[in-house]
């Protein structure tokens, strides 16, 4: 049975051995292999006046690291040059031949991309333009033709820390082509704030320099230097005005408002129409502009609750119980909330989940998983039956055949015959915790040990015996729960978010539950949000 000491004490011991734990003690620029050479390479580029081109990705980290080295251009007052977001729709993820062949540039720099772009490389050489790619996904064993290739995942990149996202290596090459350009004042850490969003959207580890710059990030976010973040305060109603034109910021933004409410805004545009929006937005130099871009973005993410909403239900109804991974597919279903649709499933279904669109012979695919198992090498397991794949431990991407996705869900299920999901989806449990224990002293801890996400999770305690006092229904459509319990003579508020068993009034459960704040009418209280009645 825990109590507050103890659940210190082993949130604590998640860092032990985290290596980076100030700014300070982040990794130097020479450190990321790689990096010097792109960025000589770079800076003659620039002191020729070559045109140069930043080719980015429609996600949220791809946006965030064609943002930071767009601005570090802009500082340095270079002109030639243009940025170029693929869109999802038109030309597919990353760099191209299609995109090679329409840039008139004498270099390429690819952000969050470029690792298996092979014939893109190919085709550079043969036009004779230079490329330099920064990614940060799993290479294969044949790396691509560039002139640099900056990659931490790559087996001959000794970085000090490999979980790192797009956004971070972009931010190494602008730490490399400061110091190749003897740029001595040049401030690094106004990048923070995008840092922090990448990670986050990315599902990065929240350990070691994730977690430095993260903590860095949103302290960077709240100074409101950027006005896109002005822009989504307004629209959250975090700010109080003064006067017409001005206005005071009456509460800042939480590491949940960058996972809940700021990277979801961001990834909507990629997902539903053109990223490009989104660069624009987070490069907006006047409140103004940042509020109408945030305008078009908020349209894109009410039609990606809604196709996501649509999606998530017609999946549901095909899951079959027996199966060990979730694998759906439809014809024609939106590319652009798969991802966010498999989330969804593996969370509701604790187990990992993959969703496919299919476009006539071609299945394209999202794949997410649970607690620490590793959803890339499960897919690289059945390879014989996927075109191509791609991602991270927790998330992936891949293409099929059509014909071949029941072959390949067969394949997936029976690699996976052994593993015990159930018993993986509860490794952030943290354990029983006493009743008395759970006050406001209890969330000060936990809150001190954010931010919380991959593999750092917000610990999840279990309360036993709790009787049922009251239960309500929560929104519109009655989806979720507010529940009232008793344990130990003190009462709780509860909330089941989309919950899968009402309890009746009068019982007495086990709950799983996260504890958290509510804010109501300027008055702060806790509350257990439930995970799971056992």
């Amino acid at each position: 049975m825990l109590d507050k000491p103890a659940v210190a004490t082993l949130l604590s011991q998640r860092f032990a051995n985290d290596k980076h734990t100030s700014l300070s003690q982040l990794p130097l620029p020479h450190t990321m292999s790689g990096a010097k050479a792109a960025a000589s390479i770079i800076a003659a580029s620039i002191k020729n006046n070559e045109k140069i081109a930043i080719v980015g990705d429609y996600d949220c980290d791809g946006v965030c690291s064609s943002a930071i080295l767009d601005e570090f251009f802009c500082d340095i007052g270079y002109e030639n040059y243009k940025v170029k977001i693929p869109n999802r729709f038109k030309d597919g993820y990353g760099l191209n031949e299609s995109i090679v062949s329409e840039l008139d540039v004498q270099l390429i720099i690819t952000v969050d991309n470029g690792i298996t772009a092979f014939e893109a490389a190919n085709e550079c050489k043969k036009r004779g333009i230079k490329l330099v790619i920064t990614d940060h996904h799993m290479p294969l064993d044949e790396l691509p033709r560039a002139d640099a290739l900056v990659d931490p995942q790559c087996k001959d990149n000794e970085f000090a820390f490999k979980e790192i996202c797009g956004a971070q290596v972009a931010w190494y090459l602008v730490a490399a082509l400061k110091d190749e350009l003897g740029l001595v004042g040049y401030e690094l850490g106004k990048f923070t704030d995008l840092l922090a969003l990448a990670i986050i959207a990315d599902m990065m580890e929240l350990k070691d320099m994730n977690r430095v710059l993260v903590r860095a990030g949103l302290r960077q976010i709240n100074s409101f230097a950027r006005p896109c973040f002005s822009a989504i305060a307004r629209l959250s109603g975090k700010e109080s005005f003064a006067f017409k034109e001005s206005f005071t910021f009456k509460e800042s933004f939480t590491f949940d408002d960058i996972s809940f409410l700021i990277t979801p805004l961001i990834n909507s545009a990629g997902r539903m129409d053109d990223a490009t929006v989104s660069f624009e937005f987070l490069r907006s130099g006047d409140l103004r502009c940042a509020e109408g871009l945030l305008a078009k973005i908020s349209e894109c993410n009410a039609v990606r609750k809604e196709r996501e909403k649509e999606l998530f239900e017609l999946c549901a109804k095909s899951v079959s119980e027996n199966d060990k991974v979730v694998v759906v597919w439809g014809e024609g279903w939106h590319e652009g909330v798969i991802g966010i649709v498999a989330s969804r499933l593996a969370r509701l279904y604790k187990r990992p989940a993959i969703v496919f669109s299919i476009d006539g012979q071609r299945a394209k695919g999202s794949a997410r998983s649970v607690g620490k198992f590793d959803i890339l090498a499960l897919i690289s397991s059945c390879e014989s039956f996927v075109s191509s794949f791609g991602g991270h431990k927790g998330a992936a991407g891949l293409v099929a055949e059509a014909s071949k996705l029941s072959q390949l869900k067969t394949a997936l299920n029976q690699a996976c015959s052994n593993v015990d999901f159930n018993q993986i989806s509860h490794d952030d449990l943290l354990g029983d915790i006493k009743a008395d224990c759970v006050d406001s002293e209890l969330m000060d801890i936990i809150d001190s040990f954010a931010p919380y996400g991959s593999k750092n999770p917000k610990p999840v305690f279990a309360l036993r015996s709790a009787l049922v006092v009251s239960v309500n229904t929560l929104g519109s459509e009655g989806l979720h729960l507010r529940l009232v319990l008793r344990a130990n003579n003190r009462c709780f508020e509860a909330v089941y978010f989309n919950f899968e068993k009402r309890p009746a009034i009068g019982v007495r459960i086990d709950v799983l539950f996260i504890l958290g704040r509510n804010y109501f009418r300027g008055q702060e209280s806790l509350q257990l949000i439930i995970q799971e009645i056992l």
